[in-house]
C-alpha cells in the first residue's frame, strides 16, 4: 500500500510542475486544514509555484467572505475551501466554480474518494465542484470513570450497545442523571444537529422546497431530544462557547457525539489531568453517520484554473490525507488512505489507547448516501435551529421553539 501511495504521489507531481509553469497560486482555508508543510513541499517539487495560503479561524465569517467575493467575481483565492455546511449554497451556484472532472489532471479518478463523499461534490448537472479533503465520521465518546461510578460498564465493547439506538441513548441517559446527578449530553443542538444529519434530506428536499414542516421526521427528533433535555439529559451548553469548553474539564457531560475531529477537541478541553477518563465506542445511534468535512474547488475568476486544479488533487491524494490526519486529526476521505498501514496502526493513549485509526476508517465505510443539502441549509442550521433550541434550553417550550425554528427557516428560503 505505501508503494502504491508513492506512485501516486509521484504521477501527481510529475503531472503537475511542467503545467504549473511560473505562476503563483493563493489558496484559502479555514480553521486547521493541517497545510502548512504540504503547501512548502508543493512549492519545493514544483519549481516556479509560488502559494500564498490564506487561513481564516472561523468558518462562518470565512464562507460569508467568500461568496461575497464570488458573487463580485473578484477576490477569491485560486484554490478555496468549502465546509459541507455550506456545500450547497456552492452547487447552487456552480455557474461560478470550475467543473474539476474536465480541468483536473486526468489521473485523478472518482473511485479515489468513498461514493458518498465524491458524490457530494457534484451539482445536479454531475459536474465536479469540489476535491473532497476530510470527513467527519461519527462515534460516541464518554467519560468512562463517570460511567462506573453511576454503576455502568466503562469498557468500550460493553458500552458500544446503551449506543445502538437514540431510544437506547436516551433511556441510558434516563438512568444516568437519575444515578449521578449530572448531564447526559453537552446541549439540544448538539445532539439534534447529529440526528438531523442521518436523514436522507437536510431542511430542504431535493426539488430545494422547505422541508421542516412536511418531513415528520424533523419534528419527531425535534421532539426527541427536547423531551431528553427537559428530563435533565442536557447540560445546555452552547457548543464552542468557554463554558462548553470548561465543560470538558468539569465533567459537566458525560457523553459527546464524537465526529474523528472531536478527539482533537476533547483532548486540548479537558487537559492532561483527564487523559484516560474520555474514552470513544465504535458505535453510533442509528448506526452512524459523517459530521463534518470539507472540499476544495476552483473558481473561474481563477486566473491559473489548471495549475489550481492540479494543486487541489495534490492536497486530496491519500499520502498527503494521511499526513494533514497526523497533523490535525482530520479524518481521510481517500479509499487507499483509509487502508493505509500509517492510517489504521494509529492508536491514542489520550482514549485509553484506543485503535483510533481502524475505527473511524470503519465507521466512513457504514456512511450511506450523501445527505441532500439545499441551498441555504448551513445557515438555517446554523442561524435558525441553534437558536431556537437554546430558547427551549432556556425556558421556551418545545412547540415556541418550534415555531420559532419554523418561521426563521421561511425567512431564509424566501
Amino acid at each position: 500500500m505505501v508503494s502504491a501511495l508513492a506512485l501516486l504521489a509521484a504521477s501527481a507531481a510529475c503531472g503537475t510542475g511542467e503545467a504549473a509553469g511560473r505562476v503563483e497560486l493563493s489558496i484559502s482555508t479555514f480553521t486547521e486544514f493541517g497545510y502548512e508543510d504540504l503547501l512548502a513541499e508543493y512549492e519545493s517539487t514544483h519549481p516556479g509555484v509560488r502559494v500564498r495560503h490564506e487561513r481564516t479561524g472561523q468558518g462562518g465569517p470565512y464562507h460569508q467572505r467568500l461568496f461575497t467575493r464570488l458573487g463580485a467575481g473578484s477576490g477569491a483565492a485560486d484554490v478555496v475551501a468549502v465546509e459541507e455546511g455550506y456545500l450547497a449554497d456552492a452547487l447552487a451556484r456552480s455557474d461560478l466554480f470550475q467543473d474539476l472532472a474536465e480541468i483536473g489532471p486526468p489521473d485523478v479518478r472518482p473511485d479515489r474518494w468513498l461514493d458518498w463523499k465524491y458524490a457530494a461534490g457534484r451539482d445536479k448537472a454531475g459536474r465536479v465542484v469540489g476535491y473532497g479533503t476530510d470527513v467527519g465520521p461519527l462515534a460516541m465518546c464518554y467519560r468512562r470513570d463517570l460511567f462506573e461510578a453511576a454503576g455502568l460498564p466503562g469498557d468500550p465493547e460493553r458500552v458500544a450497545p446503551l449506543f445502538a439506538t437514540w431510544e437506547s441513548y436516551f433511556a441510558t441517559g434516563d438512568a444516568f442523571v437519575a444515578r449521578a446527578g449530572r448531564a447526559w449530553f453537552d446541549s439540544d443542538s448538539q445532539i439534534f444537529n447529529a440526528m438531523h444529519n442521518q436523514l436522507p434530506s437536510g431542511y430542504l428536499t431535493t426539488g430545494d422546497a422547505l422541508a421542516i414542516e412536511s418531513d415528520p421526521a424533523i419534528r419527531r427528533n425535534w421532539d426527541l431530544v427536547t423531551a431528553a433535555g427537559g428530563r435533565g439529559q442536557s447540560a445546555r451548553l452552547t457548543a464552542f462557547s468557554a463554558d462548553w469548553n470548561a465543560g470538558f474539564a468539569a465533567g459537566a457531560f458525560a457523553t459527546k457525539t464524537c465526529p474523528s475531529w472531536m478527539l482533537g477537541v476533547i483532548k486540548a478541553q479537558a487537559g492532561p489531568a483527564n487523559a484516560g477518563r474520555w474514552a470513544v465506542a465504535d458505535a453510533f445511534p442509528g448506526g452512524g453517520g459523517n459530521w463534518g468535512g470539507s472540499y476544495l474547488a476552483v473558481p473561474k475568476q481563477s486566473a491559473h484554473p489548471r495549475e489550481a486544479a492540479a494543486l487541489a488533487a495534490w492536497l486530496t491524494a491519500p499520502e498527503q490525507q494521511i499526513r494533514a490526519f497526523a497533523k490535525t486529526g482530520n479524518f481521510p476521505s481517500q479509499r487507499a488512505a483509509l487502508t493505509a498501514p500509517e492510517l489504521l496502526g494509529t492508536t491514542d493513549p489520550y482514549f485509553g489507547g484506543a485503535h483510533t485509526g481502524a475505527l473511524f476508517a470503519g465507521r466512513a465505510q457504514k456512511v450511506g448516501e450523501p445527505q441532500y443539502k439545499g441551498p441555504g441549509d448551513g445557515r438555517i442550521q446554523e442561524n435558525v435551529i441553534a437558536p431556537a433550541l437554546r430558547a427551549v434550553e432556556e425556558g421556551a417550550s418545545p412547540d415556541e421553539g418550534w415555531r420559532q425554528a419554523v418561521e426563521g427557516a421561511k425567512k431564509i428560503t424566501r
